[in-house]
């Protein structure tokens, strides 16, 4: 499998360098970029441009990105670039030379580290890179003002044979000592690794296998490993630039490891939980170096660890004692810090909170309250009921349960208006919707814990063509709204997560063939136009960043239990 290094990064499990072609900006050159995902999506993290030479002069190149190794061919020659370990790069080129430019950020240097090569200290990324010649050599353009570089270029200048070998590592103190092996024996390496990962695979309909090799690259390459403010090993979102995981998309990409790797399909959900506040929140999203707690993400949480409870035998009885009280903390945190008015219907206070940052929802006024919330910590107490009656907590277990059925009666006397579910302003209890949002419509995901009559008016207004319904899944936005937009983010396109949460909605109802069906409209859309972020509800076309990994764990999980 080859990939387009313009919308899919070259990178490994574990690692944060991933390798792009970058447009122009006016403080950047285009070409291909070698970066580093760290600090989160403030930044692209471009390091260094690369460039390949012949007699010390850049010639054009093309690139050639599969899952383990980079080529990048020129008339004069190759290079081959493969990141043999999370943090260690190895380089070999024939016939041409190669050259890295960085432009130095504040105090940036880089001096010479004995035999070992050239060490640069980069402030911004607070790390350092040490770029050593295995054969060959390094020519160096590094002119110092007495503060700071002002000039960084290395250039790896073959041997008399016309080959030549570096090795590229990132830390942040001192370097590991000398690694050995050679280029082949890492690549070796890394493609067993790989093969292993894609082997737990499963198996999907011919038609789709091309696009799950792809939807398993991604995850695998989107994976950092546990360093700083990351107590486990996290799959990013993308490493194009939204370089963080947000505490709703991690419950996907749970999901869809639990079969292949159910211990590091454990760690992507408990992650936030590590990190949780005092009060019971969890942060909007984390990286390597931070958490932002502006605000937050729906409690999914409940329906994704019934969901695994199901599914996974990492959800064992130690774990489950494990996320107990954190997810009861979570639960409770809704009504004690979400509830201004007192009417035992939480609110969310931003679009963000909801996960669906720009719905039409939230245009009229904030807070709201919204029926999707309700339903969410519906679940969520009913598998917090379950859970204690796993650990011997059977009176907790009841209070859970009757909870549960409470805020059910309440959030039907409080949404239901004969005909649909309506989102109303916290407070005023004023209708909040300007337009028509599918966000009415994920109650769903209750089934037949809803009274028959909704229920069924929740799906046929699902089944509506023409309105939500279209020939590639659902659309956040009707696309007969005034307000529907085609790139609108959550005023349109459609979402991975929704659908999935919609196609386990359908299954609860008992719609499993219109369960069926969309969702292989779904991956059939995917298939031809990649794992985006977000599609053009009506064209099919991927929007914004098309290598997302909540999207590439959806098709997974989809096209495992419908095109098998």
């Amino acid at each position: 499998m080859l990939f387009d290094l313009h919308t899919v990064p070259f990178s490994r499990f574990g690692s944060y360098f991933a390798f792009s072609i970058l447009p122009a900006r006016p403080d950047r050159e285009a070409g291909l970029y070698l970066r580093l995902v760290r600090g989160g999506d403030n930044d692209i993290g471009a390091v260094f441009r690369i460039e390949l030479l012949e007699c010390g002069q850049a010639v054009p190149f093309t690139c050639s990105a599969s899952p383990t190794l980079l080529r990048l061919e020129a008339e004069e020659g190759t290079a081959e670039w493969c990141i043999s370990e999370p943090d260690f790069i190895r380089v070999r080129s024939q016939g041409v030379g190669v050259r890295l430019t960085c432009a130095p950020g504040v105090y940036d240097y880089a001096f010479p580290l004995g035999e070992r090569g050239w060490e640069f200290n980069s402030f911004v990324r607070e790390r350092r890179f040490l770029l050593s010649p295995v054969s060959g050599s390094i020519r160096e353009d590094v002119r110092w003002d007495g503060v700071k570089a002002q000039r960084l270029v290395f250039d790896g200048v073959p041997g008399g044979d016309g080959r030549l070998e570096l090795t590229l590592e990132e830390y942040r103190t001192v370097p590991r000592p000398p690694r050995p092996g050679s280029f082949d024996q890492g690549l070796a390496q890394v493609e067993g690794e790989y093969a292993a990962w894609l082997s737990r695979m499963p198996a999907v309909a011919a038609v789709w296998s091309e696009a799950t090799e792809l939807a398993a690259y991604i995850t695998w390459s989107c994976v950092v490993q546990a360093e700083g403010y990351l107590p486990r090993n996290a799959m990013y979102m993308s490493k194009n630039w939204m370089t963080n995981i947000w505490s709703w998309d991690h419950c996907f990409n749970a999901m869809a490891l639990a079969a292949a790797d159910p211990d590091l399909a454990w760690d992507q959900f408990a992650i936030f939980f590590d990190r949780q506040d005092d009060s019971g929140m969890l942060p909007d999203f984390m990286n390597d170096k931070y958490a932002l707690w502006n605000c937050c993400k729906p409690p999914i949480h409940g329906w994704t660890l019934r969901w695994l409870m199901n599914r996974s035998e990492a959800v064992t009885t130690e774990r489950l004692a494990e996320i107990y009280e954190p997810l009861a903390r979570w639960t409770q945190w809704w009504f004690d810090y979400r509830d201004d008015d007192n009417d035992g219907v939480p609110q969310y206070n931003h679009g963000n909170d909801s996960g669906w940052d720009n719905s039409t929802v939230f245009l009229a006024a904030i807070p709201v309250e919204s029926p999707d919330l309700c339903a969410f910590l519906i679940l969520q107490m009913e598998t917090l009921a379950t859970v204690a009656i796993r650990l011997g907590r059977a009176g907790e277990a009841e209070q859970w349960k009757r909870r549960s059925q409470e805020l059910l009666t309440r959030m039907i006397e409080h949404f239901w208006r004969g005909d649909r579910f309506q989102a109303v302003q916290s407070g005023t209890h004023a209708g909040a919707v300007e337009g028509d949002s599918l966000m009415a419509y994920l109650p769903v995901v209750l089934g037949k814990r809803l009274p028959e009559p909704i229920l069924r008016k929740l799906v046929e207004g699902l089944r509506e063509e023409g309105r939500f319904l279209t020939a590639h899944g659902f659309a956040t936005e009707s696309v007969g709204s005034p307000l529907y937009a085609p790139d609108g983010y959550w005023r349109g396109p459609i979402w991975a997560p929704v659908m999935l949460l919609l196609v386990e909605g359908l299954k609860e109802a008992g719609e499993e063939q219109f369960a069926a069906d969309v969702a292989r409209r779904f991956c059939g859309m995917a298939a031809s136009a990649g794992m985006a972020e977000n599609f053009d509800a009506l064209e099919g076309r991927g929007l914004r960043d098309r290598a997302f990994t909540w999207t590439s764990s959806v098709f997974l999980l989809l096209a495992r239990e419908y095109g098998a």
